[in-house]
């Protein structure tokens, strides 16, 4: 994948309330995103990601995402890659359960011994999750308590993948809607390292605008041609600015 987006990895947490065990799946969830990756880590909020959420989709099309579901329904991963790709990798909190041999969480508003310890249990997996989706070894990440930098606090809010800077454009090409994602951060990319608009700088354009988005062979030029024109559109923005 280019470097133009920052390497992340989306988390889709079960929302199912019915069982304990989703309640571990979130609380899990909240704790990697919180505590212990917090700056390798964003949210994708999985109703609004079922419901069309733009944002959400285009993030889990363009970062590896983990699902994290309460039982075997697997409602996260499923809804992710019905709608989106598939996650690079899915957890199941009742099969942790079984696998760590510890009792079966109860309490779906509070959570008994047994389910705060599967917390712990599906957070560190999870985590591990994530260095791999990386490619980082165990160990590597920054902690939570060590400040990213002098000025930096200590608080940090859940980052959510809706405001990634992931953008989602609709053009109108012969006739009909299609989205294209981050189109304004590649615009921005090209235009500063001082790119135009001829036919080299198209076509080192378009095939980056390519990696992130399916072009059909047999609609390439007349996908093309529209990219090129919105391209000279935002440059004459900018440039107006």
């Amino acid at each position: 994948m280019s470097e133009l987006l920052e390497r992340k990895v989306g988390i889709v947490a079960c929302s199912g309330e019915e069982l304990a065990e989703g309640t571990v799946a979130r609380l899990a969830a909240l704790k990697v995103l919180n505590e212990l990756r917090p700056r390798e880590t964003v949210t994708i909020c999985l109703p609004l990601f079922l419901a069309g959420g733009a944002g959400d989709r285009a993030f889990a099309r363009l970062h590896p995402t983990i699902t994290v579901d309460g039982c075997d329904l697997r409602c996260a991963a499923r809804g992710t890659e019905m709608y989106s790709s598939k996650p690079a990798t899915s957890l199941v909190v009742n099969e942790l359960v079984a696998e760590y041999g510890l009792e079966r969480p109860e309490g779906r508003r509070r959570l008994n011994a047994a389910g705060k310890m599967a917390v712990e249990v599906t957070a560190e997996r999870l985590a591990a999750m994530v260095d791999q989706a990386l490619g980082k070894e165990a160990g590597t990440v920054l902690a939570a308590d060590e400040p990213a930098d002098a000025s930096g606090g200590d608080e940090r809010e859940v980052a959510c993948s809706c405001g990634s800077g992931v953008t989602v454009t609709r053009l109108i090409i012969d006739g009909q809607t299609v989205e294209w994602l981050a189109l304004p951060l590649i615009f921005r990319h090209f235009r500063e390292k001082g790119l135009g608009q001829d036919e080299a700088a198209a076509h080192e354009l378009f095939e980056t605008v390519k990696i992130y988005n399916a072009v059909p062979p047999e609609a390439e030029a007349g996908y093309r041609k529209a990219i090129m024109l919105e391209y000279a559109a935002y440059c004459q923005k900018e440039n107006q600015s």
